[in-house]
């Protein structure tokens, strides 16, 4: 068998678990036997990503990432194809292969496709509408459909969703037996105008249940001692999503960082969390929901290898995570709701500040309306006791039922 051939974002991942078991005190060479690599692999993988990261400074950027390492050689990919489909076609060429590929046989089909094609080209319905042979008054009319569609797709949806391996004509019978009067034929048009389909194959999905992740159960007892982590979502000017990943510690109730981008996935939060492990050393537990980003196994097999250990609380139970659920309801409600980003290097920027503001001006309730940053309150060694100058201005701990 030959070696295991390991992605970029895999290869970044080990780096950087070697960066934080180096900072724990641990050699170099036990580091990189910990990752299962030899020592002439590591090195020769960080030769390769300081070549990355230099020619990054040089256009003015900051050092690639796990996620940006994958995508700039998507983008490499993209501008290649980009740069042959400019010189071989032209625009009317590209439309129709790109948007109109095979033929396009209902009205329905043609005005989505022409929707698609005046979104990605940035072209007028005038144009779209010529090369792909669609009437403008067709383009332009509304479909009547029936005063009960809506409520009829949404059954269907919430059926198939309930029953994943059921197909149209068993959700049609489930459909007669709560009262519509309903063929099968009309379940099955909607059925495929919303894309439904049962999939051939079923993943097996692995539940965590009972990990005693409550922060009823687990408290924190000390700073470091539990961090939890959250997604928010918002939305930009242009309606494109926008994802916040916050990293709080429940003690010290401090934000210890905010990751903001339009995608986030499992590699974003090793990323986070690397960084915070190596600037404010390893904590105890890291308390999340059970979201497809917290249970990954490459998460879960990270933070066992640096020495740290997850607390997921029960599915469905956002007041398990009531310190972070707290913090995600303030940045809510005192930024998200009130401001307008038109643009995400305008809403990292925005965000950053209130969270310098949080940490070190806004005063917290459950603090003696002191500001939760470390270097405004700093919290007694023992568990059970106070020094006299901080016994005024720290309020006593919350009693949670």
């Amino acid at each position: 068998m030959g070696q295991k051939r390991h992605k970029p974002e895999e290869i970044v991942a080990k780096l950087r678990e070697v960066d934080v078991l180096v900072s724990q005190g641990r050699s170099v060479a036990e580091a990189v036997r910990s990752i299962g690599v030899t020592q002439f692999t590591y090195y020769r993988w960080r030769k390769e990503r300081a070549i990355v990261r230099h020619r990054s400074e040089d256009n003015g950027k900051c050092g690639l990432k796990t996620d940006q390492v994958k995508r700039l050689k998507d983008l490499e990919k993209e501008n290649e194809r980009l740069r042959k489909a400019v010189s071989d076609l032209t625009l009317e060429k590209l439309i129709l292969r790109e948007a109109a590929f095979g033929k396009l046989l209902s009205p329905a089909r043609r005005r989505r496709c022409i929707d698609h094609t005046r979104q990605k080209f940035q072209v007028s319905e005038r144009f779209a509408c010529r090369v792909l042979g669609q009437h403008r008054s067709t383009q332009r009319k509304v479909p009547r459909g029936r005063a009960d569609e809506a409520a009829l797709t949404a059954d269907i949806i919430a059926l198939a969703t309930q029953y994943g391996r059921y197909g149209y004509r068993r959700i049609t019978a489930l459909l007669r037996e709560a009262g519509w009067t309903v063929n099968a034929r009309r379940v099955e048009r909607i059925w495929r105008r919303e894309g439904l389909k049962v999939p051939r194959k079923q993943p097996r999905k692995g539940r965590l249940w009972l990990n005693d992740g409550s922060c009823i159960r687990l408290r924190p007892e000390r700073p470091n001692h539990v961090w939890s982590c959250d997604f928010v979502e918002s939305r930009t000017h242009d309606g494109r999503k926008l994802r916040v990943l916050n990293v709080i510690d429940e003690f010290t109730r401090e934000c210890l960082a905010i990751r903001i981008d339009r995608k986030l996935n499992s590699t974003a939060v090793i990323d986070v969390l690397t960084d915070l492990f190596i600037l404010r050393a390893v904590p105890g537990h890291v308390r999340s929901d059970n979201g497809p980003e917290f249970i990954a196994k490459a998460v879960r097999d990270w933070i066992d290898a640096v020495g740290a250990k997850t607390a997921f609380i029960e599915p469905a139970s956002p007041c398990e995570n009531g310190y972070c659920e707290s913090f995600n309801s303030k940045l809510r409600d005192e930024l998200l709701n009130g401001e307008i980003f038109y643009s995400l290097a305008e809403a990292r920027v925005v965000i950053q500040a209130w969270r310098v503001h949080y940490n070190t001006a806004r005063p917290h309730s459950s603090l003696g309306y002191r500001p939760p940053a470390p270097e405004a309150i700093r919290w007694p060694s023992k568990r059970n006791g106070s020094p006299p100058q901080l016994a005024q201005a720290l309020a006593p701990r919350p009693i949670m039922h």
